[in-house]
């Protein structure tokens, strides 16, 4: 029996029951492709793809509602996924492990994928619902919105008439969203030279875990720690004082996830192995009480390794090492005109070490494109400092808030009147799609709303239970007003 048995609204948890057990990462939708053309065909729907797979499923209106414009209802196939370390689990394969407790659904040590599965179970819960008296729908479901957006920056240009859009796919119920940062990332390379490695060593790997993560726009102003950056910041330490020969550091993994977890392994003297774990411990012990408010169970351990046949040589390490430290990462700058919005920031998300080259990728956000180009200028300039290239992927642009836009009065006054106050409005320091939609589609009104999801990207991803109920039922309200 699913956990999910009888919670409201039913027809929304039913679609979600479903397509948690779709694998269904950024770049491999194609099994949840299938299941929302062979829901088209099951409820006799009308649906297209275009060239990138992206999905279009439209409902005709109800009687008597024909007139009504149509209403595009948008959310994103993929998610991110993450899982715990010490958790047995294959995304390619098997079904997102449900939990509840109380008024919160989490995934047992993954990702839940309510970024967006809920956003995708409630439009097919609205497809499929024939009781509801509706205009024209087209539900659109873009593919590889959490790698870049690109899934809507290639959408087919045939694929939408619509021109009132309801993303689906923010975080906070009561929140309207009607703006957002645009983006980019930062791919580096830096050429690297290994040697020999010295048959007296002794071989350690210092592993940083159990920090939260998270997201690296909606939750970078928490300033959480960064377990790339707490490697970096142990490893300069230790070569400012000690000779030691780094073999591998690795960290990280998607370019939207704040890193979780990371490791080092490194060759030392036998006569300062001990020296070397003591200042290790020692700066443990600074960085847990510096992010001990936010990140209560980050530990960093020392366990012995099996010898390796080479390391990076002097020069290498000593570049490496300086340009990890200060690469940037966290917020760079707050906006001066909306209080507590982030402006600009940069995630430090993942390394990995080859042969003859490292691998760095930063993701970078900011609400002023001009920002945006400088941050990553600037990034570009430690990098050739140090001796490396940087391959920068096309920005996605932000979304410029639009307070006069007749959908957002429509949702304002339903809310105004449901609950007895005013939702907020707000500008997000995530990328949403429409931005890159409404560009496309000229004349494209839209909003972005969703139920209370928390912490997503990392395993602590959690969706308010109560909250679902009422953003289906403000969906649907909306779409009978306009």
């Amino acid at each position: 029996m699913s956990v999910l048995e009888n919670m409201k609204p039913e027809i929304v948890w039913k679609q979600f029951d479903e397509i948690r057990k779709i694998p269904r990462c950024s770049k491999h939708e194609e099994k949840i492709r299938n299941y929302l053309l062979d829901f088209a065909k099951t409820h006799n729907l009308e649906s297209k793809t275009d060239d990138v797979g992206n999905v279009v499923i439209k409902k005709p209106a109800a009687a008597g509602m024909e007139k009504q414009p149509i209403v595009v209802l948008q959310s994103h196939m993929d998610m991110v996924c993450e899982k715990n370390s010490d958790v047995d689990f294959d995304f390619a394969t098997d079904a997102i492990e449900l939990d509840v407790n109380d008024d919160v659904l989490t995934a047992k040590g993954t990702t839940l994928g309510a970024d967006d599965g809920i956003g995708v179970a409630t439009s097919l819960a609205i497809l499929e619902d024939e009781s509801l008296k509706l205009g024209p729908i087209e539900a659109l479901f873009t593919v590889d919105e959490e790698t870049g957006l690109t899934g809507a920056f290639a959408l087919g240009s045939d694929m939408l008439e619509g021109r009132v859009l309801l993303n689906l796919d923010s975080e906070d119920w009561g929140v309207i969203t009607v703006g957002c940062a645009g983006g980019g990332n930062s791919d580096i390379t830096l050429p690297v030279k290994r040697k020999k490695a010295s048959a007296e060593m002794k071989w350690m790997k210092i592993s940083i875990s159990g920090l939260r993560g998270g997201h690296s726009g909606v939750d970078v102003h928490e300033q959480r720690a960064n377990a790339v950056k707490l490697a970096s910041r142990i490893l300069w330490r230790i070569v400012n004082d000690f000779s030691i020969a780094v073999s591998t550091i690795h960290g990280g993994d998607k370019h939207n996830a704040i890193p979780r977890e990371a490791y080092a392994i490194i060759g030392v003297s036998a006569n300062d192995q001990s020296k070397i774990r003591d200042l290790i411990n020692h700066l443990s012990e600074e960085i847990y009480e510096e992010f001990k408010p936010i990140d209560p169970k980050c530990t960093v351990e020392i366990s012995e390794e099996n010898p390796r046949e080479q390391t990076l040589d002097d020069a290498s390490q000593k570049t490496l090492i300086n340009l990890l430290h200060a690469l940037p990462h966290g917020v760079l700058k707050m906006n001066y005109d909306i209080k507590g919005l982030v402006n600009t920031s940069t995630n430090l998300a993942k390394i990995r070490i080859e042969d003859d080259a490292v691998h760095i990728q930063l993701s970078s956000r900011s609400s002023i494109m001009s920002e945006l180009d400088d941050l990553r200028n600037r990034i570009a300039a430690m990098v050739q400092l140090a001796g490396g290239t940087v391959e920068e992927d096309e920005p996605y642009p932000g979304w410029k808030p639009n307070l006069e836009s007749k959908v957002l009065k429509i949702a304002k006054k339903i809310y105004a009147d449901k609950y007895g106050k005013e939702p907020v409005i707000e500008a997000i320091h995530a990328g949403l799609e429409c931005g890159i939609i409404g560009e496309k589609f000229k004349g494209m009104d839209a909003i972005s709303i969703g139920p209370t999801v928390k912490y997503p990207h990392s395993p602590e991803e959690q969706v308010h239970i109560s909250t679902v109920e009422k953003f289906y039922d403000f969906v649907v309200d909306i779409m009978k007003a306009v």
